[in-house]
């Protein structure tokens, strides 16, 4: 199943988490997470975005890991998520919780590769790289069953 979203990364960012989690991420936020695009939770993780304007979000739920097509991407980074409740929320950091998309995902440890492309076009855009394609930055997460792993960065954006 594929779903197709534009969610405004406010303050440079998108949430991924559980359904029953409290959402606070305000502490993820290190040096090295920030270097990373990625801050971790438990429950929920801050994916970096490198504008802060809408970018295009496309959330794949798999029953098994992805082929590797990291070639595709500029950056892409792992990690694992506890989904207790079996439901996967995606919004940007400032959207209210109650309207965002939910995705049922079977319950327990999952993994999410967060796969981002168009980031130079983005970023040379600036404020105005939402309104075409082809400098909109694109994420695409990918959503699986899987046991706890660290979190890791595959491939660094320069």
């Amino acid at each position: 199943m594929v779903t197709h979203l534009r969610l405004f990364a406010d303050y440079f960012q998108i949430h991924v988490m559980d359904d029953e989690a409290d959402g606070d991420l305000s502490d993820v936020w290190t040096e090295q997470a920030v270097a990373d695009g990625l801050g971790v939770t438990e429950e929920a993780l801050a994916i970096g975005t490198a504008v802060n304007v809408n970018v295009a979000v496309s959330v794949h739920v798999l029953a098994a890991r992805p082929d590797d097509d990291t070639e595709d991407f500029n950056h892409v980074v792992e990690a694992g998520l506890n989904l207790a409740s079996g439901r996967l929320v995606v919004l940007g950091c400032t959207d209210y919780f109650p309207d965002a998309a939910r995705f049922g995902v079977p319950a327990g440890w999952i993994r999410i590769r967060a796969s981002r492309r168009n980031l130079d076009a983005a970023v040379d855009a600036d404020i105005d790289s939402d309104n075409v394609p082809e400098t909109t930055e694109q994420l695409r997460l990918q959503v699986w069953p899987a046991p706890y792993s660290p979190p890791q960065v595959i491939k660094r954006w320069a």
